[in-house]
């Protein structure tokens, strides 16, 4: 492969050549994705039958190649036929030395906005987990005592004063269970990571929603059957999937509608402070027609203690995000009133590990 090549396949966004008649003349792997299509499939097929943009862009872009300058367009609708349009950022600019031809980059807002909202859930939930676990195991011992000091009271008290003490038991008891919870972060073991299939994670978990806490959701597939095996710790990502079908099935009435959808994202890539990178390509999403998350908490609704729910504990989607780190990947949410998407991006099994694992088998 020439560095061109290589250049030209490592781009993280979207990028399509287009030559002087505007007909596409190449894809790279990033643009293929996006537009869903190959590359080989997509040469010699006019760009803007391919690529609907709703903005009036015609007498610019012809400027832009007759001038040979560059053209930006900020916070525009994009869309490809594949699905609901995006906004993105598009730069266009001429390629040195051919003319008329020109080369067109998209940037989606929509990945920018996923990834900036999520950088700082794992250091915070991280901080606040560390802090709860401490107090956690403080407040069980005092808890233990008041408990013992309640029952021994109760043994000489009559009926009336008795649902006192009974009172002081059982609050104390939920504050254990509460705090029992809490602890979870602290005792759950690293993910055991081998090759996963998603759509068993998914089917198994759609059935044991369907028989217990979702047996009043229709719950609707829409899976892409081509996706590769995910790298990860099946029972912990059923435990992310079940929580998060519960969330949704609390969020909704009887009539509602949970949807389970999944696909393959070439570009997405998450970057971290060090500089290094992960491809993300595998996405899961849990898509309900309830009445959304309140505005104020959309922000830190991974956040330990944050919950939109009264009596919750905010401590569920803590835990989902805390595993969905662990495995090195990232969970974000969209919401407004009738459609909340949770969704999961998480890495594909290398070769190595399929390797690996096959001779285990």
């Amino acid at each position: 492969m020439s560095m061109d090549s290589a250049i030209w396949n490592s781009l993280p966004m979207p990028a399509v050549l287009i030559d002087a008649q505007d007909t596409i003349q190449d894809l790279n792997p990033a643009a293929e994705g996006f537009l869903n299509a190959s590359s080989k499939a997509m040469r010699g097929q006019p760009i803007w039958d391919k690529i609907m943009i709703d903005a009036p862009l015609e007498e610019a872009f012809r400027r832009a190649r007759d001038n040979g300058t560059p053209l930006f367009v900020n916070d525009v609708d994009v869309g490809t036929g594949e699905g609901p349009p995006v906004q993105c950022t598009l730069q266009i600019a001429p390629v040195a030395d051919v003319p008329g031809q020109m080369i067109f980059l998209v940037s989606s807002r929509e990945l920018a906005g996923r990834m900036t909202r999520s950088q700082g859930v794992k250091s915070s939930a991280k901080s606040a987990i560390g802090m709860a676990e401490m107090l956690a195991h403080e407040i069980k011992n005092p808890l233990a005592g008041i408990t013992g000091a309640a029952q021994l009271l109760s043994m000489n008290l009559g009926s009336e004063d008795l649902e006192l003490t009974d009172l002081i038991v059982e609050e104390s008891r939920r504050i254990v269970k509460l705090l029992e919870q809490v602890e979870q972060f602290g005792n759950l073991s690293p993910p055991q990571r081998k090759p996963v299939n998603i759509h068993d994670i998914l089917d198994r978990a759609r059935r044991s929603a369907l028989l217990g806490f979702g047996a009043h959701m229709q719950i609707i597939e829409e899976y892409d059957p081509s996706l590769p095996p995910a790298e990860g710790d099946a029972d912990q990502l059923l435990q992310v999937v079940l929580n998060l079908l519960k969330n949704a099935s609390e969020a909704v009435d009887e009539s509602g509608i949970i949807r389970l959808r999944t696909y393959y994202e070439h570009s997405f890539r998450l970057r971290r402070a060090d500089g290094t990178g992960q491809p993300l390509p595998l996405q899961i999403e849990v898509i309900d027609n309830g009445p959304g998350l309140p505005q104020d908490i959309q922000g830190d609704v991974f956040d330990p203690f944050v919950s939109g729910r009264e009596n919750g504990t905010g401590l569920g989607l803590a835990l989902v995000s805390k595993i969905i780190s662990d495995h090195d990947g990232l969970i974000t949410v969209d919401s407004a009133p009738g459609r909340t998407v949770f969704r999961l991006s998480l890495p594909r099994a290398g070769k190595e590990t399929l390797k690996r694992y096959e001779e285990t088998l």
